[in-house]
């Protein structure tokens, strides 16, 4: 099993930055990606980003591309999730997820944490 927990978000204008993280804990050794996605009051969750653990490959959504950028820190077991240029819109709960194969669902995922984006 792994557990995944969030941190970071909160209140910001638009235009400010702010930082997520997602540390992972318990058998992380069989991790392949990690992901973060989003989703805003009466809509759908949504991809936000992903990484690759070994390769450190990224993917991004159109709509953040340019703005949001992901790591990882292996040694750490944390993904970040750096968001700038932030717009109302992205307003959302914030959730990271962890997957252990290639293709296929996302296994494990956090409990999301509050990104409310001012106008």
């Amino acid at each position: 099993q792994v557990q995944l927990v969030e941190s970071g978000g909160g209140l910001v204008q638009a235009g400010g930055s702010l930082r997520l993280s997602c540390a992972a804990s318990g058998r992380t050794f069989s991790t392949y990606a990690m992901a973060w996605f989003r989703q805003a009051p009466g809509k759908e969750r949504e991809f936000v980003a992903r990484i690759t653990w070994s390769g450190g490959s990224t993917y991004y959504a159109d709509s953040v591309k340019g703005r949001f950028t992901i790591s990882r820190d292996s040694a750490k077991n944390t993904a970040y999730l750096q968001m700038n240029s932030l717009k109302p819109e992205d307003t959302a709960i914030y959730y990271c997820a962890l997957r252990t194969v290639p293709i296929g669902m996302w296994n494990y995922w956090g409990q999301g944490t509050q990104v409310t984006v001012s106008s």
